[in-house]
């Protein structure tokens, strides 16, 4: 049986592909128009949206198209305990990693390390309950904050983790930002093998330029929330 899971993100809309519980492949997108123009031969598939950008009625019209779908909200019935004291105000990615981390660590204690336009740490506990976390600013955040909020620093960029020590203020910024971050990170990360002893899954489209400045080990999970859209998916296909 065919699947679709779509996140649709504040930068990007990911399309993952799946046979039951696999996913076959990825397809990144700019857009829900770029994205609906490529599934013509889907309609009749069951398929799971969730997004960060558009309320549940816009999506509704969005994917009218499609005769068996989810569209993720706070009703919908999910896999785990969601103990987050205000659910309505949850981001669905998170709730979607949560529940891919537990599918792979089932009684386990989890955290999602999500770096992207923020950068979120989840925590799902052993008794596969979402219970909460943090939020702090990702990386393009960041160099924008500086930015707004003086008068004087320019906008600069990084993706590359940079000297200490600048010796001129685009690099004191760069190096503010970018080692500010690992510091963050693995602050974090410690602080929560300090309680908590979770296995940790990396994901988010900045990982890949902090993964390797992480000293905890990490489980890679790229497509963390497309896993567990497919897993809130499979839950309620009786109802599809």
């Amino acid at each position: 049986m065919k699947y679709l899971a779509i996140d649709i993100g504040n930068t990007a809309v990911k399309t993952g592909f799946f046979e039951e519980t696999q996913l076959v492949s990825v397809k990144k997108s700019g857009s829900v128009p770029e994205v609906l123009a490529g599934l013509g031969d889907y309609a009749g598939v069951p398929v799971i949206v969730a997004s960060v950008v558009h309320t549940e009625e816009e999506l509704k019209q969005l994917f009218a198209g499609f005769a068996r779908k989810v569209i993720l909200s706070p009703q919908t019935p999910v896999p785990l305990q969601n103990a987050y004291g205000s659910r309505e105000t949850l981001g669905y990615d998170r709730l979607a990693a949560a529940v891919g981390a537990n599918g792979r660590f089932p009684g386990r204690n989890c955290l999602i390390v999500d770096i992207g336009t923020a950068v979120k740490y989840d925590f799902v506990s052993a008794g596969n309950a979402f219970v909460g976390g943090v939020i702090s600013p990702g990386r393009k955040m960041r160099f924008q904050a500086l930015h707004t909020f003086t008068k004087k620093l320019p906008l600069v960029d990084a993706t590359e983790i940079p000297a200490l020590v600048g010796t001129h203020t685009e690099a004191c910024i760069q190096s503010g930002v970018m080692n500010g971050m690992v510091a963050e990170l693995n602050g974090m990360i410690g602080s929560y093998q300090e309680s908590y002893n979770p296995v940790v899954l990396l994901c988010g489209g900045d990982a890949l330029y902090f993964e390797t400045q992480i000293k905890y080990p990490t489980f890679a999970a790229p497509n963390l929330v497309l896993e567990g859209l497919i897993r809130i998916l499979l839950y309620n296909v009786a109802e599809v």
